[in-house]
């Protein structure tokens, strides 16, 4: 015979686990209404129908000659604002890691210093691989432009709003979906490249980095047709109400978190590639016997 007081225990579980299981089933079964009153209300609502034509929608996705954004005064695209506030995000958390995390690494590391050292250590051994000469800022500017392109490039799943100055809602893009931006930091990537070459080889150096003119080019538009596609095709999965349910969450975030991280490797490995072949210092020649 098992004792009284362990039968009430017993009792007393099995009628907890019960009105657990029924609490989660109405919870459940509240959801699925819910869901399925918005699905059923947004196909009896009338659409107002499209402003603007998919050509036109996706040109002005390209140029941004339509949707404006006023900034300080100014007309400006849309990514400008994306970038301002990527930008300021990202040296905010800087500073503040700087002053309340890294003086308190321990020995045996946490998830976020593990974390950290993990990003710092994959774009430092990046830079040392590819680079054996001379790292030590190469590393520094691997890392922060993989983090920019990565940061920048999800920013846009977070779909903060803002408003055109033709009083249009609309999600801020990735910064880097402006073809300016694309090309200032391909443009910048090329310079550090130059910088090595000078570095390493003087103005011989300067002669084999001007030899690779395309290369700036060639980074910018790589990185600008990336992300550029990933937009154009939630774009038009948007525009039309028949793929507008449940398709672009998935297509959204596959093409995005894809495209950051292919995209910050792909940038920060030409980059280092490309600055260890023109920092490497030249072979003196033999004098022949």
């Amino acid at each position: 015979m098992l004792p009284l007081e362990f039968c009430d225990e017993n009792t007393q579980t099995e009628g907890d686990n019960k009105m657990e299981r029924k609490k989660k089933q109405r919870f459940a079964l509240a959801w699925l209404a819910v869901t399925a009153a918005l699905l059923v209300s947004s196909l009896l609502v009338p659409s107002a129908g499209h402003e603007e034509s998919v050509r036109a929608m996706m040109c002005d996705a390209v140029l941004h000659g339509e949707n404006r954004c006023a900034l300080f005064g100014m007309q400006v695209n849309p990514a400008l604002i994306s970038a301002v506030v990527v930008s300021g995000t990202l040296l905010l958390a800087a500073a503040l890691i700087r002053v309340l995390v890294i003086p308190r690494f321990r020995y045996v590391p946490g998830r976020l210093q593990s974390a950290l050292e993990l990003a710092v250590e994959t774009f430092d051994g990046l830079a040392k691989t590819n680079s054996p000469h001379r790292n030590s800022f190469l590393g520094v500017y691997a890392f922060s432009a993989g983090v920019y392109i990565f940061i920048g490039t999800i920013f846009e799943l977070f779909g903060f709003q803002t408003v055109t100055t033709n009083g249009i809602s609309m999600a801020l893009p990735a910064p880097l979906s402006d073809v300016n931006a694309a090309i200032s930091l391909g443009v910048l990537s090329y310079l550090v490249i130059l910088s090595g070459g000078i570095a390493g080889n003087g103005l011989r150096g300067v002669g084999m980095t001007l030899k690779e003119f395309s290369l700036p080019l060639s980074m910018s538009f790589r990185l600008f047709g990336a992300l550029l596609s990933g937009l154009l095709v939630t774009e038009l999965v948007y525009y039309y109400a028949s793929l507008s349910y449940v398709l672009p969450v998935i297509v959204g975030v596959l093409f995005t978190l894809l495209h950051a991280l292919i995209q910050a490797y792909v940038l920060t490995m030409l980059t280092t590639l490309f600055y260890g072949e023109m920092s490497e210092p030249a072979h003196p020649k033999t004098a022949k016997a």
